[in-house]
């Protein structure tokens, strides 16, 4: 006699249970990129892992963290600790978000949606990439907590569409990237085979066969439901497909845009209004002035001007010239010590991207929420490891510079 076939519930159910047995065995965010790498097809993990030239930004933005020590209180009641941060009256589970990150639809299956819904579940904000190749309608149905970050259009006209578009999606908190004038010149991605447009070829072919549970698992159910990919977002119709020839001068029509484009988008935008991409304490005054709510301190993650200061190193200026708004931070944040640091240096929160890519790409959404538990348990524990109970008593008392004559000694030397 046959047996019955199992239940769709149980299939999924039996799934879950091998991702979860998968996940036990990582134990930090860093954990997830050697996942991550031997999951994707090379040439889409060189496009999420790498920054631009020499990478010299990428790798500053984690080595400056190794310039600051902590310098921690003992016997102190740190039996109860508290990690919930307030921001613009919504009290998140932890001072930390997802960054936004392109194409993540084609790194995981329905990636963005998979990424929002987590961060749905954990309590923490998700911003959706304008570069994304899932309509930013579709994401903002997951909840409040997901922010919208936009490419300007080259056009006013563009713009002042895509913002509308925006807004009826139902969008409470808008981010405009401000670091995009001109094509980066991302070298890895050429060396590697990635291109933008991207271009079936045979090396292609090659590296998706070699890597069969991301074909099966993310390629092909998404050709199969969604079709052919194509930039969804970037204007306030659909933008090209992934493989259109037109897809790099629809990315490359900004060279031109100044602060009177962002001063439009404030009068246009009746919500929280955050620039991105700052890191110079002048421009983050201009933009607090034309009515920014929020800073985000960047470099891209080191994926646009190789040689840019890492935000950590500029942060405490920015923060002592924008006293009057949240400001934030992204780019190298690995680990809940780093969130720590750069918390006594003023950030109210920070972004991390790339790994939570990764935890999408190897777990789905269990992956996404793992990464934030691992992360959210580092903060508690270092906090507590600190002699502090909230992250409000966090500050550069905390901090001791271990590497001499550089800016966050100075900064250090004259806050204590």
């Amino acid at each position: 006699m046959r047996q019955a076939c199992p239940a769709p519930s149980v299939i999924t159910d039996r799934r879950m249970l091998y991702t979860k047995r998968k996940l036990k065995n990582l134990l930090s965010l860093d954990d997830f990129e050697a996942a991550a790498r031997r999951y994707l097809p090379h040439v889409l993990f060189a496009y999420v892992s790498g920054g631009v030239e020499t990478n010299t930004s990428m790798n500053q933005n984690r080595t400056v963290f190794e310039e600051l020590g902590f310098i921690p209180r003992v016997m102190r009641d740190v039996s109860n600790v508290d990690i919930q941060t307030d921001l613009w009256g919504h009290t998140y589970a932890a001072p930390f978000g997802i960054a936004p990150m392109g194409l993540s639809a084609i790194t995981a299956y329905q990636g963005d949606l998979v990424q929002a819904h987590a961060a749905g579940q954990f309590n923490v904000p998700m911003i959706m990439s304008g570069s994304s190749l899932t309509r930013l309608e579709d994401v903002a149905a997951v909840g409040k907590h997901v922010w919208f970050q936009a490419y300007l259009p080259g056009k006013m006209g563009q713009i002042e569409a895509l913002i509308t578009r925006i807004q009826a999606a139902g969008y409470e908190k808008l981010v405009i990237t401000v670091d995009t004038p001109v094509a980066a010149n991302r070298e890895n991605n050429v060396r590697a085979g990635f291109s933008t447009p991207l271009r079936p070829s045979l090396d292609l072919l090659v590296d998706g066969i070699t890597h069969p549970r991301w074909t099966l698992g993310t390629f092909l159910p998404t050709l199969l439901h969604k079709g052919m990919p194509h930039f969804e977002n970037n204007y306030a119709t659909r933008g090209a497909p992934i493989v259109s020839r037109s897809v790099l001068r629809d990315f490359s029509d900004r060279s031109h845009l100044n602060w009177s484009y962002f001063e439009r988008i404030r009068q246009m935008w009746p919500g929280k209004l955050i620039i991105k991409g700052v890191l110079s304490a002048p421009d983050a005054r201009i933009a607090v002035d034309l009515g920014a709510d929020g800073i985000i301190v960047s470099n891209h993650g080191g994926r646009q001007l190789d040689g840019s200061v890492a935000p950590l190193r500029v942060l405490p200026e920015i923060v002592r010239a924008c006293p009057s708004v949240p400001v934030m931070m992204d780019s190298g944040i690995r680990r809940g010590a780093d969130a720590i640091k750069a918390l006594a240096l003023g950030a109210r929160f920070v972004f991390v991207g790339r790994p939570f890519n990764y935890a999408a790409a190897v777990g789905g959404e269990t992956g996404v929420l793992h990464a934030m538990e691992l992360l959210a348990m580092e903060l508690q524990r270092n906090t507590a490891m600190l002699g502090l109970t909230r992250l409000s008593e966090v500050d550069v008392s905390c901090l001791h510079a271990v590497v001499a004559g550089t800016g966050l000694q100075q900064y250090l030397t004259t806050s204590i």
